[in-house]
């Protein structure tokens, strides 16, 4: 069912996505920072909600995805227009993005499949970008007590490039076994 909770608290979270841009717009980064606690509390009970009631749907397979890489995606150029995150990680974060959605549709219109299951990599590249994001907002809201190392924009850089080499690799090998 396409309306359950699950699925619902998805679709939540990408309603907050256009709040959450005008947050960041205005510098109002208490509220976004509100926001993305709140995006990030419906990311974790859409999962297990649907787990443990057995209410996983092909929808929610990919509506889940959709509405990460849409706040992360608009996090990423965001923040790094305002200068809380470096140009190249941006650049980095998106290019990945693009990369593997261009390949997953490749694969799809190749395969007629709609083969779409997140890596370890993948899962630790959006966790560590989610984790980025939200130690720039809590910098923004107390810049005298929460740093931003400098080694964390590498680390998220080193998580987005290996997702991305393993994405690129799982699809080539999708691909040769389709045209063997």
């Amino acid at each position: 069912m396409v309306g359950n909770l699950p699925n619902l608290l998805t679709l939540a979270r990408i309603l907050l996505l256009p709040f959450f841009v005008a947050t960041l717009i205005y510098n109002q980064y208490q509220y976004a920072l509100i926001i993305f606690i709140t995006a990030s509390v419906t990311d974790i009970l859409d999962g297990f909600i649907a787990r443990v009631t057995n209410q996983i749907t092909d929808f929610g397979k990919i509506l889940d995805p959709v509405a990460d890489k849409f706040f992360l995606v608009t996090s990423f150029i965001l923040m790094s227009n305002m200068g809380l995150i470096p140009t190249w990680l941006a650049i980095m974060v998106i290019s990945k993005d693009l990369i593997v959605v261009t390949g997953s549709v490749i694969l799809y219109f190749v395969t007629h499949k709609l083969n779409i299951k997140p890596s370890i990599l993948g899962k630790a590249s959006s966790a560590s970008q989610f984790f980025l994001v939200g130690l720039v907002l809590l910098q923004s809201n107390f810049p005298e007590t929460v740093p931003v190392p400098a080694p964390v924009f590498s680390l998220v850089a080193v998580f987005t490039a290996l997702a991305g080499f393993h994405y690129v690799y799982k699809g080539l090998k999708i691909a040769n076994s389709e045209n063997s």
